[in-house]
């Protein structure tokens, strides 16, 4: 979408949609939503949230009885390029605070990620909830279960069990180091990006 500026000719801005129920997102000042991104429906983004380009947000199914959960994301998170957000049958998706999803990952609700958690490129994450500190590397596939708080998925694994969680380890020290770097990362570009908005 292009709107036009006085003092700088033409800028772009997000791609800003209601649903089909006329559930409009809703979105922090201070955050920074790329101009290519999609953000769809019952969406609660919070402050200082970085999300990249050809991101798509999208709240806008509705479940037996006509209802649908939000999809939210708290302060501080970052949701890379190419990230997909969505949910079956109006699901809740909840993304906690200085949350990673890295490029091209996929969550699919209903799903409730923690606090401080990594999410790799194209991990898939569907139907579960991820524990607070734990990290899920690249390419993995993680549904149907619970996370406890500070587990390591490593890349390429797959996890559809509780019962397949005995099989992976706590996270050590410096993957959580690595964790907190993106975060940390992403909520400068949220200021870099918001200071240079208006130019072209």
């Amino acid at each position: 979408m292009l709107l036009a500026s006085a003092a700088k000719g033409w800028i772009r801005r997000p791609m800003i949609r209601r649903n089909p129920m006329g559930d409009l997102p809703v979105v922090s000042e201070s955050s920074f939503i790329d101009p290519t991104a999609i953000i769809c429906g019952k969406v609660r983004i919070g402050d200082h949230v970085f999300v990249g380009p050809y991101a798509v947000i999208r709240a806008d199914e509705i479940d037996e009885q006509g209802q649908m959960e939000p999809i939210v994301i708290g302060a501080g998170s970052n949701i890379q390029d190419g990230v997909v957000i969505h949910s079956k049958a109006g699901g809740k998706v909840v993304i906690g605070e200085f949350t990673s999803i890295a490029h091209r990952a996929i969550v699919h609700g209903p799903c409730i990620i923690g606090d401080h958690v990594f999410i790799g490129f194209n991990a898939v994450v569907f139907n579960c909830e991820i524990g607070a500190h734990s990290v899920i590397r690249h390419n993995a596939v993680v549904e149907n279960c619970r996370l406890p708080e500070g587990f390591h998925v490593p890349s390429t694994a797959s996890i559809h069990t509780d019962a397949d969680i005995a099989l992976i380890l706590r996270v050590a020290p410096d993957v959580t180091s690595f964790s907190e770097s993106v975060a940390l990362t992403n909520m400068d570009l949220v200021k870099g990006y918001k200071r240079i908005a208006n130019e072209l």
